[in-house]
Order: C-alpha cells, then sequence, then structure tokens
C-alpha cells in the first residue's frame, strides 16, 4: 500500500460549537456539531463545509443532493439513512453506526470508514476515487456496479457482501474476512485473495475441488 493511495484527511480550521438541525438549503460551514437527533425527516441541499459532527443521529432520514466537504463524523447514528447521490470530498466516518445506510450513486473523493458498523449498508453504483474501509462491519452490504480507484479494505466483515459487476483487478482482500461473497466470474481476474479465501469463492462459483 502506497502512501499516495490513501485517502487525504480532512481540513479543518478552528470550529465553533453550533447546533445541528436540518433545513433545505442549508449551509454549515467551520462548525462543530454535537448530539441532535433528527430522525425521520427530509432535508434538500444540505452543505456541510470543514465541519466535525459528534453523536448526530439521522436514522431513517432522507437527504437529497447531500454534500460534504472536509467534514467529519464521529459516533454518529445514520442507521437506514437516504442519502443517494450524495457527494463526499475529503470526508471521515469514525465509529458511526452505518447499518442499512443509502449510499447508492454517490461520489467519494478521498474519503475514510474507520471502525463503522455497516451491515446491510449499499455502496452501489457509487464513484470512488480514493477510499479506505479499515476495521469495519460490512456484512450483507451492497458494492454492485462500483466505479473505483484506489480502493483499500483492511480488516472488514465482508461476509455475504455482493459485489457483482464490479471490477476486483488489484483489489486486496487478504486481511479481510468473509464466509460467503458474491462476484462476478468475469471480474475475478487481478483479485487478491489468500488460499481459504480462493477456496470460498471457487465454491461459491460452483467449482468441485477435489
Amino acid at each position: 500500500m502506497t502512501k499516495k493511495n490513501l485517502p487525504l484527511p480532512p481540513s479543518l480550521p478552528t470550529l465553533i460549537p453550533s447546533d445541528f438541525y436540518l433545513e433545505e438549503e442549508k449551509i454549515f460551514e467551520g462548525a462543530f456539531l454535537e448530539a441532535a437527533d433528527c430522525s425521520y425527516d427530509t432535508c434538500k441541499n444540505l452543505l456541510l463545509k470543514q465541519c466535525q459532527l459528534k453523536k448526530i443521529t439521522l436514522q431513517k432520514t432522507r437527504l437529497e443532493q447531500w454534500e460534504c466537504q472536509h467534514v467529519v463524523f464521529e459516533q454518529c447514528d445514520f442507521s437506514n439513512l437516504e442519502c443517494y447521490g450524495a457527494s463526499f470530498h475529503r470526508v471521515v466516518f469514525k465509529q458511526c453506526k452505518l447499518t442499512g445506510t443509502n449510499f447508492a450513486d454517490s461520489y467519494f473523493r478521498d474519503c475514510t470508514f474507520i471502525d463503522c458498523t455497516a451491515n446491510f449498508s449499499s455502496f452501489s453504483n457509487t464513484n470512488i476515487r480514493t477510499m479506505l474501509i479499515d476495521h469495519c462491519q460490512c456484512n450483507d452490504s451492497e458494492f454492485t456496479e462500483v466505479d473505483w480507484k484506489h480502493l483499500t479494505l483492511k480488516e472488514n466483515q465482508l461476509n455475504n457482501s455482493n459485489w457483482f459487476h464490479t471490477k476486483l483487478a488489484s483489489l486486496d482482500f487478504r486481511s479481510n474476512h468473509f464466509e460467503k461473497i458474491a462476484l462476478s466470474m468475469a471480474q475475478l481476474k487481478g483479485l487478491v485473495v489468500d488460499q481459504e479465501q480462493a477456496l470460498i469463492i471457487a465454491a461459491g462459483l460452483g467449482l468441485v475441488i477435489d
């Protein structure tokens, strides 16, 4: 793994504590936002720029045209959040609950997910340009038809995740765990796995190894 292939961190100024709430066309910039619950709500065109959010809850919320630039999310609960088509640039998700979160059709550039629970989440049809997923639970997650460059997976739980129609060349699964995984046979060339993972993949493709 080369340093140039790792995400750039957010650049944050001195942050000013502020109250977080949802309002269409709302822009938060240079703010520290903590301990707010905006679950079961809907918002369009929310912009977060150079902000840190801690213990913010957005369960079953719908965010349309959501944009985040230089943002840190820490211990936030975004379970079942609908934010497909969002844009994330130099964003960190740290110890966040992302169970069932729908990121489909979103754009990620220089983004990091660390120690997050993201089971049943969807990254389908996303455009990824440099992303690190590190020590996350991504069981039953969707990574179908992902357009990626520089995707690093480190010590994640990927059991029963779906990677159909996603290129796998140079992707390294070796430090990750899965007992079942869905991959397209046509995309397997160049995927980096260990011996045990190779046997699991072969069995999933219907090969009989004697």
